[in-house]
């Protein structure tokens, strides 16, 4: 059998004692922490989209209208610098948060896999409670079953994991551009006035379907709370599993590379400096620059919306993840100094209460932008929900880091744990000496 994380493998339990400060007391690192408070914060940049409406504002901002320079560059400074790069972080980061917790628990003695089946299985008994009662851009139960298969195959050599990762994500990238490209090519040729009959009507048939969805979502989220969610189970209830069908072949390679990374000392300072320098300075600047080459391509064209959801769906990953990894390495280096200051421990604070925000902040959007609540859906454009953003960042670091210096644990992080270990736990703080 495959070393498992801990003895061979287990240089987080090895090197406890080098990781530079990264490792508090009870355990937790506060690298982790603060890529999740970052993560957290960052994704919200980018639902906002979705929030406000339409979906598809999340891959052009010129649909169903074209929109002006200003709401333009507002779209793309979120899509340079947080599109695609905030979800790689999130998913990374669970895979090691999985990786960490089983290692722990198969530590202690316990069955770590069994815990974390049933604190998964809960996990996507959230997201469809989430899906239902509150925002359709649910990523709980795709996380769910993500995290499930990880489980099968944690105990893996890393150089297995990462072959597996990258066979799933190579091979659903090429078929997903087969079958996006001819498509894609057809809207590009309408643009130049060059298309073929047959190509005109494809791409007016897709623009069509677009708009139909633009125009059914204003009516459904501009309605009541009891009307959005029963439409949601009588005309799209499978909708989580048709969203797992799209985003595991993405999700599941980046988990698995985050057990990688957490088996290689990455998230414990241990690299050799030379590499994390690689990621920091490397990583970050050439994701960036692939991003921006994309980025002057699709602005003089208005960001066609059939070209950018192929791109966003599958065709911009190696871009993400190398950002992704960049920041991951900024944060990691940064961490025993940015941990300790004021916005460090809130943004600490933010990633330690990850899952109360995320859903907290679906809560909050949710009342600003449909029926039930302010009714705003479908008004801001790009440039004006950067505002929305703004509020959800305060509220996110407002509330977190006075919670935790009363409470061990967020409030959906205490009701989660509890349903996973079948018990009731409390939340208060441990007196010290």
């Amino acid at each position: 059998m495959p070393k498992a994380i801990t003895g061979g493998n287990a240089r987080t339990v090895r090197r406890a004692g080098t990781t530079g400060g990264l490792q508090g007391a009870d355990g937790r690192l506060a690298s982790l922490d603060l890529i999740r408070g970052v993560a957290v914060l960052g994704i919200l940049a980018i639902n906002i989209a979705g929030f406000s409406g339409p979906s598809l504002g999340t891959f052009t901002p010129d649909f169903p209208a074209p929109a002006g320079l200003p709401d333009e560059a507002a779209w793309a400074f979120g899509f340079l610098f947080f599109e695609g790069k905030m979800r790689a972080l999130f998913a990374i980061l669970f895979g090691a948060g999985l990786a960490l917790q089983c290692e722990r628990m198969d530590r202690s003695g316990d069955d770590g896999d069994v815990i974390q089946v049933r604190r998964l299985a809960w996990l996507m008994v959230f997201g469809t409670l989430h899906y239902l009662l509150l925002w359709w851009g649910d990523i709980l139960f795709v996380y769910g079953c993500c995290g499930i298969a990880v489980l099968f195959v944690r105990r893996l050599p890393c150089a297995v994991l990462l072959g597996l990762a990258a066979g799933v994500i190579v091979t659903a990238t090429a078929i997903d551009l087969w079958s996006a490209l001819p498509l894609a090519g057809a809207e590009e040729a309408v643009q130049l006035g060059n298309a073929s009959l047959a190509q005109q009507t494809q791409v007016l048939a897709r623009l069509d379907l677009y708009q139909a969805n633009a125009q059914a979502q204003a009516s459904l989220y501009h309605s009541g709370f009891i009307d959005i969610a029963m439409s949601k189970l009588r005309h799209d209830p499978f909708w989580l599993f048709t969203m797992t069908g799209h985003a595991w072949s993405e999700i599941l390679p980046l988990m698995l590379l985050g057990v990688v990374l957490l088996r290689s000392g990455f998230f414990h300072g241990e690299w050799p400096p030379l590499g994390m320098k690689w990621l920091r300075l490397g990583a970050t600047t050439l994701g960036l620059a692939l991003t921006a080459l994309v980025l002057a391509w699709a602005w003089p064209r208005q960001f066609p919306p059939i070209a950018m959801t192929m791109l966003l769906g599958k065709g911009l990953w190696p871009a993400h993840l190398l950002t992704a990894l960049g920041y991951a390495a900024i944060l990691v280096s940064a961490a025993p100094r940015l941990s300790e200051s004021r916005i460090g421990m809130r943004l600490v604070a933010a990633g330690r209460v990850a899952f109360s925000n995320y859903i907290g902040t679906s809560l909050l959007m949710c009342a600003l932008f449909y029926g039930w609540g302010a009714d705003l859906f479908g008004q801001p454009g790009p440039l004006d929900r950067w505002a929305f953003v703004f509020i959800g960042w305060i509220a996110m670091l407002a509330w977190s880091r006075p919670w935790l210096i009363r409470y061990r644990r967020g409030p959906l992080e205490l009701l989660w744990r509890s349903l996973s270990l079948r018990k009731r736990l409390k939340n208060g703080l441990i007196p010290t000496a």
